[in-house]
């Protein structure tokens, strides 16, 4: 089971992600370095830039006016005699909103929800259903406006999880809720959505929102949280340009998911991230999207061969996506096509293609096959130990005792090599030492196509510090730890070899460095504390509207409530610091210091001779104002050998 059931809702609306964009830019975690224009909102003409599009953002993450547009019980359209239909999805109404965070500055790429609640409410506002969104990242992120505004504002990209905890109220109102609610009885529930037109203009009242469309079905335990066993189809690359920001599928039709119902005959169709939008968010129109099979008999393996036709989803006219300006609210992207009973046997065992009206969009691989983590952001402390579970699968099936191979791939992460302000040249990439995280190369699913393979973390050292050299081994204070990619992939090539790659399919991982303060027991503000909260002060400044976390007095008179705040797990969303990126050894020593605030010495005073290098920096006119677009712009697979 997943959102992908004749059991489900739609709802649509508004997001809010108010990230804060000063620490996008990983030159600004340089305390010695660090200058108080990088928190000031970028101005035109301003070279270097600072504080980039959203210096005082607070990373809150919320839903905005998000109604419940369908619903289906049993592959049926519930009527509007069923009150569901005039019921909103809302975050939580009792505590703090969620917070949006990045793993790292150097993956910027996978952030992620945390501490968000989700709410089925009434006309009236009253909570029907109050449950816990089980942190995920973004993925399949892609240039998905054509009318292209530049940036942050032409993605695209997806969100799926689980909803846990759920507490429900009298729904008796409403059959489809009670439907939803027998159909959870493990307590989970699927939850998937899509983002998009994400509003960038300062003056707008709809600045740091955008679209949101998802839908919400009945989960199960035995399954992925984050991912479908399904029919996967693989967008195919368009060569680099400088117009392509993330990713350009060449058909026109980004990575997309289907599940084959053979109960309800039927095949469930999610294009809610695949089709590019045009002015004002329209969907393009790619002709009628006609979804086939391959005919095995008079076939040879795809992309060649004879098609047999399922189904159909119309361009235009009454529902059609690219003309119904209602369709996308509607349905989230996700249609259900009927399959003939004479066909469920060659659907099974044979490729799926979309087609359009210029010919085929996107397929599964030529053998059905795919291979994913379902979760995909870890953070690790050396001597960890994490299972992560990959699911290979076939035509939508387990693929059980198949090998899959494990390669450490920094390609998608995004160097510091070309940064921001203030321009740093001399720090090492990402991924170094390679030795940090260590695992296995190969392994063999089992009997539920599941190869859980264990990663263990060691001390990666200071290898992104500032200003290292013999005089000062350990350098100024920089971003902790080191990032690191592990990809899977089919270990018989021959068999499995010849597929798209999807270059947002691998697990990131950021490795705290080994940490203890310098006295140990007794830590001290100005030896152990104050650089770590320096670094939170500068790179977070709406913080300043509370208390400024590098002053030793101003920390002493909140003492309390940072003592609640580092104490909160960082699922819960009032935890500090905001970024989530805090070790625990440090949270550790936080917590000690507040229990006992020993000042200890000042340090000598100290200047930065290093400044901008900008006869190496990069044209600032191209770095979309420091979000999303400039750190795919940093990618390792993107830069010169």
């Amino acid at each position: 089971m997943s959102y992908l059931n004749g059991t489900r809702l739609h709802f649509a609306g508004r997001f809010q992600a108010n990230v804060s964009t000063v620490n996008n830019d990983p030159g600004h975690f340089d305390n010695a370095a660090f200058q108080p224009g990088y928190q000031q909102l970028q101005g035109p003409g301003m070279n270097p830039p600072n504080g980039w599009f959203n210096p005082e953002g607070d990373a809150a993450w919320r839903f905005f006016g998000c109604n419940i547009t369908s619903a289906w019980m049993n592959g049926q359209a519930v009527t509007a005699a069923d009150p569901v239909l005039t019921f909103q999805i809302a975050d939580s109404d009792g505590q703090a909103p969620a917070k949006l965070v990045d793993l790292d500055p150097e993956q910027q790429l996978v952030s992620t929800i945390w501490g968000l609640q989700v709410r089925i409410a009434d006309a009236s506002g009253n909570t029907l259903l109050l449950a816990d969104f089980d942190p995920a990242a973004f993925i399949d992120i892609w240039d998905r406006a054509t009318a292209s505004s530049g940036g942050d504002a032409d993605a695209g990209a997806m969100y799926q999880s689980v909803l846990t905890n759920l507490r429900w109220s009298n729904v008796a109102s409403s059959p489809f809720l009670l439907a939803l609610q027998a159909a959870a009885g493990t307590g989970l529930l699927s939850i998937k959505f899509n983002v998009d037109l994400f509003n960038l203009s300062f003056s707008s009242p709809d600045f740091m929102t955008g679209r949101i469309t998802g839908t919400i079905g009945p989960a199960s335990a035995a399954e992925p949280k984050h991912l479908v066993i399904g029919r996967q189809f693989m967008a195919v690359a368009s060569p680099p340009s400088p117009k392509i920001n993330f990713f350009m599928p060449v058909g026109g039709i980004n990575f997309c998911v289907a599940v084959v119902d053979t109960v309800a005959s039927c095949i469930y169709l999610d294009l809610g991230n695949a089709i590019a939008t045009g002015a004002g968010g329209a969907l393009v129109n790619l002709g009628d999207l006609t979804l086939s099979v391959y005919d095995p008999l008079l076939s040879p393996p795809a992309p060649a061969g004879s098609l047999i036709t399922i189904g159909t989803v119309p361009a235009t006219g009454a529902g059609g996506y690219a003309t119904d300006p209602d369709w996308y609210s509607r349905t989230a992207g996700i249609v259900a096509i009927p399959v003939s009973a004479n066909l469920l046997p060659w659907v099974r065992q044979s490729v799926l293609l979309l087609t359009g009206s210029t010919g085929i969009l996107i397929t599964e691989p030529p053998s059905g096959e795919f291979v994913r983590a379902d979760q995909i952001v870890y953070r690790m402390s050396p001597g960890d130990s994490v299972n992560i579970p990959f699911y290979a699968m076939q035509y939508g099936e387990p693929l059980r005792q198949v090998g899959i191979s494990f390669v450490q791939d920094a390609s998608g992460l995004q160097s510091q090599v070309g940064s921001g302000p203030p321009f740093v040249m001399d720090s090492p990439p990402v991924s170094t030492p390679p030795n940090a995280i260590a695992f296995a190369g190969t392994g063999t699913t089992d009997s539920n196509g599941v190869l859980n393979l264990t990663v263990t973390a060691s001390d990666p050292g200071t290898p992104r510090n500032f200003g290292i050299s013999p005089s000062n081994p350990t350098g100024n204070y920089g971003i902790d730890g080191q990032v690191y990619g592990i990809r899977a992939s089919f270990s018989d090539t021959a068999q499995y070899g010849n597929n798209p790659v999807n270059p947002w399919n691998f697990a990131s991982f950021l490795v705290w460095s080994s940490f203890t303060s310098k006295v140990p027991n007794e830590p001290t503000w100005y030896d152990d504390v104050q650089p770590m909260f320096q670094q939170y002060a500068n790179l977070y400044p709406v913080m300043n509207r509370f208390l400024n976390l590098g002053d030793y007095n101003d920390v002493l008179a909140n003492v309390r409530l940072l003592q609640l705040a580092f104490g909160l797990d960082p699922s819960n969303p009032n935890s500090m610091p905001v970024t989530r990126d805090l070790s625990p050894a440090k949270r550790r020593t936080i917590l000690a210091w507040l229990a006992n605030p020993i000042a200890g010495t000042p340090p000598a005073a100290h200047t930065t001779t290093r400044t901008a290098n900008l006869s190496t920096a990069p044209n600032t006119a191209s770095m979309k104002n420091g979000g999303k677009a400039m750190a795919a712009g940093r990618r390792l697979a993107l830069q010169p050998r």
